[in-house]
């Protein structure tokens, strides 16, 4: 991208997107479906290859023209396939839910029942949700976790599933950071006759670095996006057992898609080379291990954090101990620039847009470098963030503090600078 051009052709979504660049390194983002991909992946994303038409897949296309955006798919599917040990990958879902989309009608038919995680105890909107396609066009039944553990009951998601003889269980959240064994999913669809569908979009990276269960032994379809923790641009893939590929291919195009975005494509390989390194294992680790920091330094100041503890990449953290709402929190948490989402609880009093806590996650700033050490003085910020609201004095004092620890450990540098060189000749 060369943003001279950008800001001579359409200087407001130039400043635009120089204030949302300045924003992204001055700020300390804690959001757990947020992440920051590499120059690499910027730049296959913002490449040529955005024009072309591709309808259908490689070497089966309905455009002339497509023999160099199938090398990009190509390597996409091959390299997603090594990485998650696959029979099958579909690279060309625009988003996860659109994965889910085509997995559901792989799977089943509009009218038949499936069972997911409901939205309210970590689950996905298209999960089943009633607002959502998941539930308007399936016979949507929604399990919940433990109401004393805050963790999946199998035994409790058994009887359900007993009872309403699911065509599809999806296993798989938006909002549990604890291990979901999907084995014990799988045991439950033999007994009842369903398929599973896991939707990783969370826990994909751990998953591909071998320090989460994989579902690919199990599940029937697998879904994820790709750019949580895996680390690469807005989008999704499928994984499936070879039985299911052609039918799968099918309900993505032309079932529910048109042509795909091959940039978006290629940069998906871009990523997936990436993770295919022993620094992207090394980086999943420490994610992990920051997320158990942050989930404990957070507990020692008196903070409840949901299922008490965390396995993963996040951590729910209830507010009420602190007398806050979680809209309140994140809202505080905001003008000192920690960015944060504020979240239901498993079994919340408050309302969805209230909520009594909020999500963090440590993916993004363990690729800026962060460690244990900055998860306990960000741990502090929210704590005296939460306490102090009203306080402008405090805030802004916290806030200062926050500028001086992103300030060392630098985003996208060289293009920072970029932007604030062009800035400047523009004033």
């Amino acid at each position: 991208m060369k943003p001279d051009l950008l800001k001579t052709t359409d200087p407001e979504v130039f400043e635009a997107i120089r204030r949302e660049t300045n924003r992204q390194h001055n700020n300390l983002e804690l959001i757990a479906s947020e992440n920051f991909c590499s120059e690499a992946v910027l730049a296959a994303l913002g490449s040529v290859l955005t024009n072309k038409y591709a309808e259908g897949y490689p070497k089966r296309r309905y455009y002339g023209g497509c023999r160099f955006v199938d090398i990009g798919e190509n390597l996409a599917i091959e390299r997603a396939k090594k990485l998650f040990g696959c029979d099958h990958a579909n690279v060309q879902p625009h988003a996860g839910t659109q994965a889910n989309i085509a997995a559901y009608l792989t799977l089943a038919n509009p009218g038949d029942t499936i069972m997911g995680l409901s939205l309210a105890h970590g689950g996905h909107l298209s999960h089943g949700h009633p607002v959502n396609f998941s539930g308007l066009y399936f016979k949507a039944v929604q399990y919940t976790v433990d109401p004393k553990t805050e963790t999946f009951n199998y035994a409790a998601i058994r009887k359900l599933a007993l009872e309403c003889k699911p065509r599809v269980i999806v296993s798989g959240a938006s909002a549990y950071s604890r291990t979901i064994h999907f084995d014990k999913f799988q045991e439950i669809c033999d007994e009842v006759g369903a398929s599973q569908l896991a939707d990783i979009a969370h826990i994909a990276g751990p998953v591909a670095a071998g320090l989460h269960p994989s579902p690919i032994p199990y599940a029937d379809i697998v879904t994820t996006t790709t750019h949580k923790t895996l680390r690469g641009p807005r989008g999704a893939i499928m994984m499936c057992k070879e039985k299911y590929a052609e039918r799968l291919d099918k309900m993505v195009f032309p079932g529910n898609q048109g042509g795909p975005l091959e940039h978006c494509i290629a940069a998906k390989a871009v990523a997936f080379k990436e993770a295919l390194t022993p620094e992207f294992k090394q980086y999943q680790r420490q994610t992990l291990a920051n997320a158990k920091a942050l989930a404990e330094a957070l507990a020692s100041l008196g903070f409840r954090i949901v299922s008490g503890g965390t396995d993963n990449h996040m951590l729910l953290v209830d507010l009420r101990p602190k007398n806050i709402t979680g809209r309140d929190a994140e809202r505080a948490l905001g003008k000192v620039r920690i960015t944060v989402n504020r979240n239901t609880i498993p079994f919340d009093p408050q309302k969805p847009f209230i909520a009594s806590g909020i999500r963090l996650g440590t993916p993004a700033l363990t690729t800026r470098g962060m460690k244990e050490p900055e998860m306990k003085k960000i741990a502090g910020f929210i704590d005296r963030t939460v306490t102090a609201v009203g306080n402008e004095e405090t805030i802004a004092k916290i806030k200062a503090e926050v500028k001086e620890l992103v300030s060392a450990f630098p985003l996208y540098q060289e293009r920072r600078a970029e932007y604030a060189r062009l800035k400047e000749t523009q004033q």
